[in-house]
Formats: structure tokens, C-alpha cells, sequence
């Protein structure tokens, strides 16, 4: 039987989501764990993958595992021996095929800035000291929605088939005492949102244009958009499903 898992973890001690080899991921603790207490070799499909050092407030995985009895309790035990920077929320079950990550049809992003220096946010925020014109970058990032390939915003030499993302909504908030910029699309590219948040703060410290965009998506050039911002202040915050996926429990 198939199951999803929905789950959350600070990422600054893990080398992402996806196992890889000599560097501690989320993936290889959850799967060590989950096959320590199901008493067999579990594989876990996540929903994407998270880079070094990023955190996620809602990440999905599948498993495939003969039928559970009792998921409250599994969640409370896998809570238990998980490390406390992973957290289980729900454990439910879908048909046969559902997948994580190919019925995913909408995932969202935040990205947490702080203008005051806090011993307090430091792991997870990103510092910016000088005055940032959000007005100017509401405007910039209101220009991603007119497009597609986003190839400007990819990480170098990244083996992928299409740029194409349709961005659903980009805009900057002032939450408490952060700057919170929350993007959402039906997919993104490897460093993709670090490197549109480096072009906006750009565009917000006056450095470029809000016309600029235009000219860097449309370049297509990596080398023309801003740096890519620390990991430390990246969240994946949702992943949504259709309906018919999660509704059906095969």
C-alpha cells in the first residue's frame, strides 16, 4: 500500500533533501528511521529537493509499505527517534499511484529577510542592513508572472529538460519584524528561488531597475541576474495536491 508523509525540518545541518553520497541528508535520516521501526528496507520519494542548508515547513514524500494499523501511533514513535530538527505531521494513505512528486501541481516558497541585526534570527534570516524600497520590488516581482522560461534564474550546468515555470504569485510582506517573500509555481528550477530573491533585493537597494527583469529574463543569462541569497533564509511552505490524489484512499 501507498502513503503519503507530510513533514517538516531545519535544514542547516543537512546537505538538503535527496540522499547523495559522504553528505547527511534528510532523506538518508527519515529513511533509516522508518526502517528501524517498520522492521524493513523503506524508500522515501519526496516531493522535490531542498539544497543544502534549506528549511521546509511542509515537505511530502511517499513510501510503499503493507497496510499501517495504527498511523497515530507510527507518527508518535517515528517523533520520537527522529532527530529534533524532523518533525512528522501526517501519515495517510492514497491509491497505488499516487506520487509525490509528479501529481504535485503547486508548490510555495518563503524567504525570510531582517533588516535588524538578531543574534536570534541569524540561522534562519537573512541580514540585509541597508533600507530596501519594497514598493519597487512588489513591482519587479509582479513582472515574473508575464513569464515563463526562467532559464536566467537556473543554477549552471543543471541537467533539466525545460526552464519553463508558470509562476502563480510573487510578492513581498512585512510579517512582525521580517521582510517575507512568498512565490509559488507548479515547479522551480535548481536555485531558482534564491536567485530571483538576490535579483529583487537588488532592484530594492537601487542597484537595478524594475524594468531589469525584463532584460534578465530575457537574456536568459545566469551571469546577469543577482547573487543567490543564503540558504539559510529559504522555506518551502506548501505543497498542494489535486483533490483526487489526496481524497482517495485506495
Amino acid at each position: 500500500m501507498r502513503y503519503f508523509v507530510a513533514f517538516s525540518y531545519f535544514g542547516k545541518f543537512y546537505h538538503g533533501w535527496q540522499n547523495q553520497p559522504n553528505a547527511i541528508t534528510v532523506q538518508q535520516v527519515m529513511e533509516e528511521v522508518f526502517s528501524k521501526l517498520l522492521r524493513k528496507p523503506v524508500n522515501l520519494v519526496g516531493a522535490g529537493r531542498t539544497d543544502a542548508g534549506v528549511h521546509a515547513k511542509q515537505m511530502v514524500a511517499h513510501f510503499d509499505i503493507e497496510k499501517i494499523s495504527d498511523t497515530d501511533d507510527l507518527i508518535y514513535r517515528l517523533n520520537a527517534f527522529l532527530p529534533d530538527d524532523i518533525a512528522i505531521q501526517n501519515i495517510y494513505q492514497v491509491s497505488s499511484d499516487a506520487h509525490a512528486r509528479f501529481d504535485a501541481d503547486e508548490r510555495t516558497y518563503e524567504y525570510w529577510v531582517v533588516q535588524d541585526k538578531n543574534p536570534f534570527a541569524m540561522e534562519s534570516t537573512h541580514y540585509v542592513k541597508h533600507s530596501l524600497d519594497l514598493d519597487a520590488m512588489n513591482k519587479a516581482a509582479s513582472i515574473l508572472l508575464e513569464y515563463a522560461d526562467f532559464e536566467c534564474f537556473s543554477k549552471s550546468n543543471t541537467d533539466v529538460k525545460t526552464y519553463l515555470c508558470k509562476i502563480k504569485k510573487a510578492e513581498w510582506k512585512v510579517v512582525d519584524d521580517k521582510l517575507i517573500f512568498t512565490i509559488s509555481a507548479d515547479r522551480f528550477l535548481r536555485n531558482m528561488v534564491r536567485a530571483v530573491v538576490g535579483t529583487l533585493l537588488d532592484v530594492g537597494l537601487g542597484k537595478s531597475s524594475i524594468e531589469t527583469i525584463r532584460e534578465i529574463i530575457k537574456s536568459k543569462d545566469r551571469g546577469k541576474a543577482g547573487v543567490s541569497v543564503p540558504a539559510k533564509g529559504l522555506y518551502l511552505t506548501q505543497v498542494k495536491y489535486p483533490k483526487h490524489v489526496i481524497e482517495n484512499n485506495g
